[in-house]
């Protein structure tokens, strides 16, 4: 069971056992990311993703692993370590786990709520309409983030909720 993932530079050859993670394309960029995976019992292995690195988050409520990169949403069982769906070619930046589990990505205009699984996303209503979404902090169940509006191209800072799916502009 994984319990800790982060990513990593190349691992030298031999350093750990390593799993291939890939998704036959003739749009797979040459680009890899390296991710080094904790197991409950400690041991250390790395998995390589097609792909320009981007994040990874664990949701233990879910038994899940999300591995974004450039060229693909990975969902991992968190038990197995095997993959559970592959998303290809998303448009998402940024990716956040909230305190009580679920996960947050972002495309340029829009957040997205994933529970179970990387095709059924729960698009986020927000306020104003948001472009160029880049995730700051959490605080405790609120994410602040900044956005630019599509009118006049001015940068706000909003705030997601996690506990009612509520965006709001601070300013």
């Amino acid at each position: 069971m994984i319990i800790e993932a982060q990513i990593i530079s190349p691992p030298y050859s031999g350093q750990f056992v390593e799993r291939i993670y890939d998704n036959q394309s003739l749009w797979n960029s040459q680009d890899w990311t390296w991710i080094k995976f904790t197991n409950e019992d400690y041991s250390e292995w790395v998995g390589h993703f097609r792909g320009f690195p981007k994040e990874v988050a664990i949701s233990k409520k879910h038994n899940t692993v999300l591995v974004l990169t450039a060229d693909y949403l990975y969902q991992l069982d968190r038990l197995t370590a095997d993959i559970i769906a592959i998303e290809a070619q998303p448009f998402y930046q940024n990716l956040t786990l909230t305190p009580n589990e679920d996960f947050i990505v972002n495309d340029y205009s829009h957040l997205y709520k994933i529970q179970t699984n990387v095709s059924e996303t729960i698009t986020l209503v927000s306020p104003i309409q948001m472009n160029m979404i880049k995730f700051k902090k959490w605080q405790g169940n609120k994410l602040t983030f900044t956005c630019e509006t599509s009118i006049d191209w001015e940068t706000l800072l909003l705030e997601y909720d996690c506990e009612n799916d509520e965006i709001k502009v601070l300013g």
